[in-house]
């Protein structure tokens, strides 16, 4: 398994709070308006938005679920005039504080597209669980294991992935991912939020 180069994390925590700030913006939405929305308090958001706080993915999940997207749209800024084509090394990483689990987001990250990819290398032991919630847009995602196995819980139907398996599923459930190996776990999203 290759490993993933990391950027520097203040670089991250600053497009993060860059793009959430200006995600909110857009929607005219007051920083209490997104904490009732998302159930994270006013002050983690204000951290967040000046870049003083590196967020879960649990809490950036809320926050996604508050403001209508993905949560892989909260490290992209999508633009008119952007290229379709991103290259390895400018591709955008991120590790989650609380689990370890590493993202890195495939896909362009200013080419607007209803498709999204994310390639995630989950640590043996870990467990991140996400709660269902609304979004005013419907969000597919599907899970293909690369290496290692994983189990994922989709509204309390627990699914084992091994190397080779597909998981489709909606981003409106409730969903936990849990790596009971010894090993990491390597696997593609493939996200499509045009429905």
């Amino acid at each position: 398994m290759k490993e993933i180069n990391q950027k520097p994390l203040q670089d991250i925590n600053m497009r993060i709070a860059n793009r959430i700030s200006a995600l909110r913006s857009e929607r005219d939405m007051s920083l209490e308006n997104l904490a009732s929305r998302c159930n994270v308090s006013r002050s983690m958001i204000s951290l967040i938005e000046r870049g003083e706080s590196s967020p879960t993915a649990v809490v950036l999940e809320k926050l996604a679920k508050g403001l209508g997207v993905t949560l892989a749209s909260l490290f992209e800024d999508p633009r008119d005039d952007a290229s379709p084509l991103v290259k390895r090394s400018e591709q955008l990483q991120w590790t989650d504080p609380q689990s370890g689990y590493l993202r890195r987001n495939l896909s362009p990250p200013h080419f607007r597209s209803p498709i999204q990819m994310v390639e995630v290398i989950f640590p043996p032991g870990a467990t991140v669980a996400y709660e269902a919630g609304h979004r005013d847009k419907g969000i597919q995602q599907q899970i293909w294991m690369m290496e290692g196995s994983m189990e994922i819980t989709v509204a309390q139907q627990r699914h084992v992935l091994e190397q080779g398996d597909c998981l489709a599923m909606r981003e409106d459930q409730a969903v936990m991912f849990q790596n009971t190996t010894a090993l990491p776990a390597h696997y593609l999203v493939v996200i499509n939020s045009d429905f």
